[in-house]
């Protein structure tokens, strides 16, 4: 039966191969209460994400209970840009999710299938305390969960942006900016993103190439939804 240990055990990727993650109920559940605690650390997250899915622009799941399909195969590429689980300064680690939510995610809380893949510079201190973080965000459990170690590039020039994890090799996210009316971007505000309590507005992008191939699960698409958003995650009562 896996356990939280186990998550923090195989986010150090000393081998650099994904191991799954049995009984994930319980680690969602172990770690959620782990969060939320009485005399826990505050712990607080305000992140840069570049994310695609299998939807058409724009992604239905955020005002519906099911997917289009029905099932949404995403890639967030993630790039902490502030925070701090206790005394763990979180800012400038990187991580990757992988994964579909599947079609019980909006009824029973349950996705699919994740991969979880960390940057090699991302510290262990700062695995540690992200791994009940991402798990709090997002509110699933998931009968398939993976964590692994790789590297994940992201560069933005004009109105493309692209991300890389393992150099494109295991998942790759080239994307291009939805013009408005004005020919400018557009931006989508006052909508949820699952569980984070701010952000900053959908900036909407379609993708040109959108991909992965990681830990037997494949997915291609292309001029599907995406976009660029940056979130707040925090602690219930943080300020």
């Amino acid at each position: 039966m896996g356990n939280f240990k186990d998550l923090n055990r195989i986010s150090k990727g000393a081998n650099m191969k994904a191991l799954p993650l049995v009984g994930a109920g319980l680690v969602f559940a172990v770690a959620v209460s782990l969060a939320a605690a009485p005399g826990a650390p505050s712990w607080r997250m305000k992140a840069d994400y570049v994310e695609a899915c299998s939807c058409h622009l724009f992604c239905q799941c955020y005002f519906n209970k099911q997917a289009e399909h029905p099932m949404c195969e995403f890639n967030m590429a993630v790039t902490v840009r502030e925070g701090h689980s206790g005394n763990v300064n979180l800012a400038n680690a990187k991580y990757w999710l992988t994964g579909d939510i599947g079609d019980k995610w909006g009824t029973e809380k349950k996705g699919s299938w994740v991969t979880v893949s960390f940057d090699p510079k991302t510290s262990q201190a700062q695995r540690d305390a992200l791994a009940p973080i991402i798990i709090k965000t997002y509110g699933l459990e998931w009968p398939e969960l993976k964590v692994q170690e790789s590297p994940i590039e992201i560069h933005q020039s004009g109105d493309i942006v692209e991300a890389k994890l393992a150099d494109g090799t295991q998942a790759y996210m080239k994307l291009k900016r939805e013009p408005g009316a004005d020919g400018k971007g557009v931006v989508l505000r006052n909508v949820n993103y699952f569980n984070a309590v701010q952000n900053d507005g959908f900036q909407l992008y379609k993708s040109i190439e959108h991909r992965a191939d990681v830990n037997g699960h494949q997915f291609s698409y292309s001029d599907r939804n995406a976009f660029l958003i940056t979130i707040v995650s925090q602690e219930p009562g943080t300020r």
